[in-house]
């Protein structure tokens, strides 16, 4: 059977459900430690989590997307399950970061060597196939992200320690392949954080992190939550272009919100575009007819074959019935589109 064209997905997350997380906790921040957002006391937490899980993947369903995920219901943030995993980390006594903003946050001591010891996500995605037939996609943080949400206290390299996330990520990756991933997707939004760094070890990071798979890849930018994230977004990334040299399969850009200038998307003409056309930031839906504008848009600069269209970022800030509407709009509008192309 052919690829569908234009076809429409996630980026990873869907609201948690009231019942499962403390979301007045999870609105102040994305975690970098763990938190204990949970509801649900721990000898029933799996199974609530499952719950949560079934829920998102038919509200995806549902509302027509046609590459999902499992919401990523069992995270308190994209990056600290995994990320908190790893062996090297402490999180018992965390070390701290300041933004530009002058925001304090706790993050993780990197106090050895990193390296992946166990599965973190892998029952995660084997729940996940089990529950839909749909393509599935599941989520890594990046390791060059990973690195810039902790204090690096072992290694004198900087690098090396960017590489050994790197290998966690790829052992992670393949066995989310053999528990039957169509799609992995890394997340690497702090890569336009410190375009330097990135250009130096940034591409190589990421090849080592997907290296040997066989599913298709993808690497997500963005600038952020809307619900963290507040004010105008930039309208342009300090680290794109560079990524058309690295093996993903698929470039995802949050676009919708910031606004972007879609002529960036010829830097990235060898990889598929995985491009965000719902705003995150806008808490009524977007219509069909939006949504397709944006889509069309975006025509002008990359064939239909190669472009997939998304939300900006993750959606566990919103609520459910708006993240459940915006998500029926990007399908109909896709389809609409589709149907003139196609």
């Amino acid at each position: 059977m052919a690829p569908k064209l234009l076809p429409t997905t996630v980026v990873g997350s869907y609201p948690q459900p009231d019942w499962l997380v403390d979301r007045a906790l999870l609105s102040k921040g994305v975690a970098r430690v763990r938190l204990n957002l949970w509801r649900v006391a721990e000898p029933w937490l799996e199974q609530a989590q499952d719950d949560a899980t079934l829920l998102a993947i038919r509200d995806m369903e549902r509302a027509g997307i046609d590459i999902i995920t499992d919401g990523e219901m069992r995270r308190e943030s994209y990056s600290n399950r995994f990320a908190t995993s790893l062996e090297g980390i402490e999180c018992d006594k965390p070390g701290e970061v300041v933004s530009k903003a002058g925001l304090v946050t706790a993050v993780p001591r990197v106090v050895g060597r990193i390296r992946r010891t166990r599965p973190v996500e892998v029952r995660d995605m084997e729940f996940l196939r089990k529950n839909t037939d749909h393509q599935a996609k599941i989520t890594l943080p990046g390791p060059f992200t990973m690195s810039r949400q902790a204090v690096n206290e072992h290694y004198r390299d900087e690098d090396e320690m960017i590489m050994d996330y790197a290998a966690a990520v790829n052992a992670e990756a393949r066995d989310l392949e053999k528990a039957g991933a169509d799609v992995i997707q890394l997340d690497e939004p702090w890569l336009r954080q410190d375009p330097a760094a990135a250009k130096r070890i940034a591409v190589n990071a990421i090849d080592r992190a997907l290296e040997g798979l066989k599913a298709t890849t993808v690497v997500h930018l963005c600038f952020g939550y809307a619900a963290i994230v507040k004010g105008q977004k930039p309208v342009g990334y300090s680290f794109l272009a560079e990524l058309s040299a690295c093996k993903a399969d698929q470039i995802s850009i949050e676009a919708a919100q910031p606004k972007l200038d879609l002529g960036v998307l010829g830097d990235l003409a060898p990889k598929k575009i995985m491009l965000g056309v719902i705003d995150l930031a806008d808490p009524a839906p977007e219509t069909p007819a939006v949504v397709a504008d944006r889509i069309r848009a975006a025509l002008k600069h990359v064939a239909p074959e190669h472009l997939v269209a998304a939300p900006d970022c993750g959606m566990k800030y919103l609520s459910r019935q708006v993240a459940f509407a915006k998500l029926k709009a990007l399908a109909d509008g896709a389809a609409m589109v589709r149907a003139e192309v196609g």
